[in-house]
């Protein structure tokens, strides 16, 4: 059984890329991103998207 971890702010560059990191290890991962406007929600969202195919 996979171990499942929580990522707050999944969608950030940090978040982004620990979350991919640990599915790449085989960690399963839950993110929640609440996509603020800081910089671009559009790569935000584009990352988000490729975490899917990493965590089906």
């Amino acid at each position: 059984m996979k171990n499942k971890i929580l990522i707050t702010g999944s969608a950030g560059f940090i978040g982004y890329h620990l979350s991919k990191r640990l599915c790449d290890v085989g960690y399963s991962i839950y993110g929640i991103d609440n996509l603020n406007n800081y910089y671009d929600v559009n790569l935000k969202r584009a990352r988000l998207e490729r975490l899917k195919d990493f965590n089906p």
